[in-house]
């Protein structure tokens, strides 16, 4: 324990430790937001780096700082120098999936519509900032009610979801980069799993995700010119891409259609703030007792500055502040890291960054994120509800599924929309794959709860659950039979798509019944009193 000297000892060389981790794991969230949208839906990177890139890096600016600021507080108040500030950064669940399921399908739906790719790919822009303006709105009522999401959400609910995105959006893709490029992928993601998961040190305490970074990227530039990863080489142009975030009101050209993309954005900005309340309890085991509000209002604000200015992807405070503490990390590391992202993505060397470091070398550390927060999920839920969080991944896998097959690379938009509509002796398949995707995460949520709640035997609030799912179901919400996950109003949809809406909520009102009057029966009231008496014996 060092000694308090009057004066907080804020930046340390551990700092240094802690500016590497944090920093690369800003880093690759931001290559992947970029890989997605240049990559897989072909959106113009100029605009991704010329303007998304900016004002979401002046999110991870401000954040960092307030925290760092919330250090300094907390070091005085506390008379302590070995105080560490919490963690901020880009939220990975949410950048990917509103990138794969929002930005992604906007452009391609605007461009179907007609409209000029660079009109379609501004339009998409201002999307992504009215859904950060809604995200951090949401995140800003919900600082103050958190707890009560906590008390009537089961973890099983809020972790299932998460852990689905985590297993199909998060880890799946990057592990396709991995072996898509399995020299240097396999290598990097070894030495990620050698140090992150198995949690053996490098000889000398060689930081394992710069080790990871550096190596992986030596490899390919050594390797790629040769010819002998099997890939042709395309060495990285010096260009900076400048742009400075200012605020802009640009977010309201895109506000309706944002709307729309609501059932998944909630879910998300939910997650970080019962996240936030999770992770400052664990500061506070850890010894850095921090006011939960103020984390929360702080990663509330520094989104909504971040979609006010351009950004696209929300800031959340990271589960890892023990762990940094742990290092012996102060509140350096979070200023360099904010100050490093901030000003990168206003001067455009992050964007060179991302383009000079190979996805294949980044994605290990996404597949560790992947494989943290299925695990999270399990860890922190009662091993009975394990099925339920078992089920609300398949909404995900769905969606995954979907976004797939419509990219009109794969599948021709004429035979997607015939899919959707061949009759049959079932629902056409890929409408109920549609359906099954639209609203993944709030599909999941609401699936967890029911079964957690169906498994706890309180078979009122299970019921109570399915009910919802009904109400949502029947407006789009969640299983929108639209394949671009519009809300409606069911009877205005043509006739071949009226069945999604009108048999999943006839289904979800009968099933919601029958388990209601179950309730009253004898069995259930039984297995109740011994669920009751096995948790008091406990």
């Amino acid at each position: 324990m060092e000694k308090y000297s009057g004066k907080y000892r804020w930046f340390v060389k551990e700092d240094l430790n802690g500016f590497f981790g944090l920093m690369f794991d800003n880093v690759t969230v931001l290559s992947f937001l970029a890989g997605v949208l240049i990559f897989v839906f072909k959106y113009p990177a100029d605009i991704v780096y010329g303007k998304m890139f900016p004002g979401t890096a002046l999110g991870v600016l401000f954040g960092d700082i307030v925290y760092t600021i919330m250090a300094f507080n907390l070091s005085k108040k506390k008379k302590s120098s070995e105080v560490t500030a919490m963690p901020l950064g880009l939220d990975t669940p949410s950048t990917i999936g509103i990138a794969l399921t929002v930005l992604g399908p906007a452009f391609i739906y605007l461009k179907a519509k007609g409209m000029a790719e660079n009109d379609a790919a501004m339009m998409t822009w201002y999307i992504g900032m009215a859904t950060m303006v809604l995200i951090g709105v949401i995140k800003l009522v919900f600082s103050f009610i958190g707890n009560w999401v906590q008390k009537i959400v089961p973890q099983a609910g809020l972790l299932g979801s998460l852990a689905g995105v985590g297993l199909g959006l998060i880890g799946f893709g990057p592990l396709v980069d991995v072996f898509g490029l399995p020299i240097v992928g396999i290598i990097s993601l070894g030495l990620i799993l050698y140090t992150l998961v198995a949690k053996i040190n490098l000889p000398w305490k060689f930081p394992g995700v710069f080790a990871s970074v550096f190596f992986g990227t030596i490899i390919y530039y050594i390797l790629a010119p040769m010819g002998v990863l099997g890939t042709s080489f395309v060495a990285p142009k010096l260009e900076l891409h400048y742009g400075f975030p200012l605020p802009t009101l640009g977010f309201v050209n895109g506000f309706i259609e944002a709307l729309k993309y609501l059932p998944i954005a909630f879910p998300f900005a939910i997650l970080t703030v019962v996240g936030g309340i999770n992770v400052s309890e664990s500061a506070r085991v850890a010894g850095d007792d921090y006011k939960t509000r103020n984390i929360l209002l702080t990663e509330a604000i520094s989104t909504l500055v971040a979609g006010l200015c351009g950004g696209v992807a929300q800031t959340t405070p990271y589960i890892g502040q023990p762990a940094y503490k742990a290092m012996g990390s102060r509140a350096g590391y979070t200023l360099l890291t904010g100050l490093f992202i901030g000003l990168g993505g206003m001067l455009g060397y992050v964007s060179f960054i991302v383009e000079l470091i190979p996805r294949a070398v980044l994605a290990p550390i996404l597949i560790f994120v992947a494989l943290d927060i299925m695990s999270q999920a399990f860890k922190a839920c009662p091993t009975a509800h394990f099925p339920a969080i078992g089920f609300a991944i398949f909404p995900t896998i769905a969606r995954l599924i979907q976004i797939k097959l419509s990219n009109t690379d794969v599948v021709p938009i004429a035979k997607f929309n015939e899919l959707l509509t061949t009759p049959g002796r079932t629902i056409p398949e890929m409408l109920t794959m549609v359906a099954l995707g639209n609203g993944f995460i709030l599909t999941g949520m609401l699936w967890a709860a029911f079964i957690a709640k169906l498994i706890d035997k309180k078979l009122k609030q299970s019921a109570t659950y399915l009910l919802v799912l009904a109400g949502l179901t029947f407006f789009g919400i969640i299983h929108s039979a639209i394949p671009d996950g519009n809300m409606y109003l069911p009877w205005t949809l043509p006739p071949a798509l009226k069945v999604i809406p009108y048999q999943f909520t006839t289904a979800y009102v009968i099933l919601a019944i029958m388990i209601y009057v179950f309730s009253y029966s004898k069995e259930s009231k039984e297995m109740l009193c011994e669920t009751v008496q096995i948790k008091e014996l406990v």
